[in-house]
């Protein structure tokens, strides 16, 4: 007898906007993408829920939205976290092994790990992901199972990312409401970064920054898996909010002078250019000079960069770091140079004389955009492991991760599982 489909959502409530995914998961253990939702965000800044009915009425269109696209009702929703509020760190233990012949078991296994996750959190902190590096059989790496090998002495250390247990409380709170159980939470960077990278990279080494509206999300990968992460409340938004305030315009002109004519690097060079707010010559349209948009949305764009940077301290290394950086979100979309195409690509070019100043390593750059939908692909089944990674309980959910195909039942609004390179 066949058994009954399971219909997951994810869902990512964000400070410009709440994205739903719809996910089929048959016997056979793959996804198929058949809903996709989105709306406009309201009460949420910087990845926090500041007003509960806006954000539960935004929230509640999107998955309602996303269930009439695909014809279902969703039985349990993975939540993906992200926001200032997340800190992580690292922390290692080792054991010695307990057979006389030296040889590693599954016991010594479960009680290093047992030993380095067992460090306690500040009252009002809650555990999201413990990340699992590489274990150490007499110092020496050796991946992702150490069991049957031989030595003395086993290690193994976890970067450990908590939150806020409050404002993770309102998120899942905002969910219930629409009557529908949150099976787990995801960190965003960790989503974002497995849609983004390859195995190879993530072998290789690569750093995935996902600039959002509120706030921006990294992940450093090492030795094929998850080395450290990280957010920051800091975004876009404050782009618009520095043009608001240079120009003193309102803050649907700032957007729009972002959108259209914002730079993450200053191109023009004439202090006498000027760009139309609206271009329609109707009252009120004027008049800004391109000099200035682009002056103010570069700080920004550095500063962001900057504190990254700061957060990753030394252990950005480009050395370590061979596969580049991959940029996303809504701000990696700023327009390298004026085209009049409708559609373009970002250069990486481009993205590596900005990340120039921080990286000192811009010639091994890769920069993708990937729309939300396809991140979100990775909050259902995250990407299978390879050998000698990092282990799959990376994530709090460490079964098997499911294929993911797509199936078309209706006409969606937005492509699925769609990845611009």
């Amino acid at each position: 007898m066949r058994s009954k489909s399971r219909f997951i959502g994810a869902v990512e409530i964000g400070t410009s906007k709440v994205a739903v995914l719809i996910g089929e998961m048959v016997r056979d253990g793959s996804v198929n993408l058949i809903g996709f939702g989105e709306c406009q965000a309201h009460g949420v800044i910087k990845g926090l829920v500041t007003d509960f009915k806006s954000a539960s009425d935004a929230t509640h269109s999107a998955l309602l939205i996303a269930e009439q696209n695909a014809g279902v009702k969703i039985d349990e929703v993975y939540l993906a976290q992200s926001g200032g509020h997340l800190e992580g760190f690292y922390n290692q233990a080792s054991a010695s092994v307990n057979a006389a012949d030296n040889t590693v078991s599954q016991l010594d296994i479960d009680t290093v790990c047992r030993l380095a996750k067992a460090k306690a959190l500040p009252e009002g902190r809650t555990v999201v992901h413990h990340i699992r590096r590489p274990f150490y059989v007499d110092g020496k790496m050796v991946g992702a199972n150490p069991e049957h090998l031989h030595g003395q002495r086993l290690e193994v250390g976890y970067w450990t990312v908590h939150g806020s247990e409050s404002v993770i409380a309102n998120s899942i709170h905002v969910i219930r409401g629409f009557n529908v159980l949150v099976g787990d939470m995801i960190l965003s960077s960790l989503a974002a970064g497995t849609m983004m990278t390859t195995p190879q990279d993530r072998q290789h080494g690569a750093l995935v920054i996902d600039i959002g509206a509120g706030t921006t999300d990294f992940v450093l990968y090492r030795d094929g898996g998850p080395f450290m992460t990280g957010s920051v409340p800091v975004g876009g938004s404050h782009l618009t909010n520095d043009l608001t305030l240079g120009l003193r315009v309102t803050e649907g002109q700032a957007e729009k002078l972002k959108i259209r004519h914002g730079r993450a690097i200053t191109m023009s060079r004439d202090k006498s250019e000027k760009v139309w707010l609206n271009g329609d010559f109707a009252i009120g349209d004027r008049q800004f000079p391109r000099r200035a948009i682009e002056l103010i949305t570069e700080a920004r764009v550095q500063e962001i960069f900057e504190v990254v940077k700061k957060k990753l301290g030394a252990e950005l290394a480009p050395e370590l770091c061979a596969a580049g950086v991959f940029l996303t979100g809504g701000t990696a979309k700023l327009r390298p140079l004026p085209m009049r195409r409708p559609r373009f690509s970002v250069s990486p070019p481009y993205w590596a004389k900005c990340l120039q100043a921080w990286t000192t390593n811009s010639t091994v750059l890769n920069m993708r955009r990937c729309w939300v939908c396809s991140i979100l692909v990775s909050k259902i089944a995250p990407a299978p492991v390879a050998a000698g990674s990092a282990p799959a309980d990376c994530c709090r959910n460490s079964s098997r991760a499911p294929d993911v195909t797509r199936r078309t039942r209706t006409p969606t609004s937005a492509p699925l599982g769609r990845c611009d390179d």
